[in-house]
């Protein structure tokens, strides 16, 4: 390619990451405000989904090695941290909230937004970003899965104790559906990973496809419901901004603590990494689908804060991890790599 040519060739710059997944979220909600399912097509979408779910931490199942996962509980001290920023710390800025509400989110926002701290943590996000800053892969591995496990029973009973009835799809069967929906199909992919783990290991990118398909579900439908109960002029511009606000300071905050924090407790350069991205993010995967249970007709509401964050940190994570990919490694370093897809 000749220089001229070059010259004349659009580039975008290094640091900004470009996920067509955002674009499809964006679009999965334009076409339910245009197009949402109602009645009939109302219930088809909503047992699609259920489905999807179900089916996406089947996978979650038949993709983790158990001998990992046990081999993993030897850093335990990483895990409970991890844990201790995934549902402590986000959970008290999440209460901490309830002091922008009315001036700048509504109380409906605010649920919203607690309900995003109460979320577990990603798993290929995190595994993503920890291998192309150089951390330790496997501790993320491990912590992002241990993390969604604990969330599938933590975050419903989080959600009564804290936002009571506000979530007022929250009871005993809320939590048995929950369990039945995810814990359920994990266990399953865990039994049958034996038979199933090869096909799922050689077709990972197709059924990568599972993963985001889901989400879309899930989103279509919850965005469906709420245009369908007529709840979306409780949203204006300026809301929207404030809540953008308000999550790019807990995002910060949380990227400082993990970072930081995890230092005053002595882990090492390729630790702190995994603690960092697994310590910081959330799981729309997992959020999505409890929302749906828990806030019933109202979960529009309740995931756009989830939505938004997960995008914020998507393109916030990875201007990082590409920096602390260029830090100096000690020579006695080795790091676990494995092939990076964010989503």
């Amino acid at each position: 390619m000749s220089s001229r040519t070059s010259r004349r060739t659009p580039t975008l710059p290094s640091w900004l990451p470009v996920d067509p997944y955002i674009l499809a979220l964006i679009g999965t909600v334009v076409l339910a405000a245009l197009l949402p399912a109602s009645g009939t097509a109302a219930d088809a979408a909503a047992g699609a989904a259920t489905g999807a779910v179900a089916l996406l931490f089947f996978l979650y199942g038949a993709r983790l090695s158990t001998a990992e996962a046990l081999d993993g509980l030897k850093h335990w001290r990483l895990h409970l941290t991890v844990l201790a920023c995934t549902f402590v710390a986000f959970p008290l800025l999440g209460l901490a909230s309830h002091g922008l509400v009315p001036h700048v989110l509504t109380p409906q926002l605010q649920d919203g937004f607690l309900f995003l701290c109460l979320v577990p943590s990603t798993i290929q996000s995190s595994i993503a970003f920890t291998s192309m800053a150089r951390g330790n892969v496997p501790a993320a591995i491990c912590a992002g899965s241990f993390s969604s496990i604990a969330g599938i029973l933590l975050t419903p009973l989080l959600a009564a104790l804290v936002l009571g009835g506000s979530a007022g799809g929250f009871s005993t069967d809320s939590l048995v559906k929950i369990v039945l929906q995810l814990l359920v199909p994990f266990l399953a992919g865990q039994l049958l990973r034996r038979w199933v783990g090869g096909f799922v290991a050689r077709h990972r990118k197709v059924l990568s496809y599972v993963d985001r398909g889901s989400i879309l579900l899930v989103v279509y439908t919850a965005f469906s419901e709420g245009m369908v109960a007529g709840i979306w002029h409780q949203v204006t511009p300026v809301r929207l901004g404030a809540l953008m606000a308000a999550e790019a300071v807990l995002l910060a905050l949380m990227l400082s603590l993990s970072w930081y924090g995890a230092k005053r407790l002595g882990f090492g350069r390729a630790d702190r990494i995994a603690i960092q991205f697994a310590g910081s993010k959330k799981s729309l995967a997992a959020g999505l689908p409890m929302a749906s249970v828990l806030f019933g007709a109202h979960a529009s509401l309740a995931v756009l804060p989830l939505m938004l964050f997960h995008q914020m940190q998507l393109m916030v994570c990875a201007v990082i991890a590409k920096r602390r990919a260029r830090d100096p490694l000690p020579e006695s370093a080795e790091v676990s790599q494995v092939p990076v897809t964010v989503g």
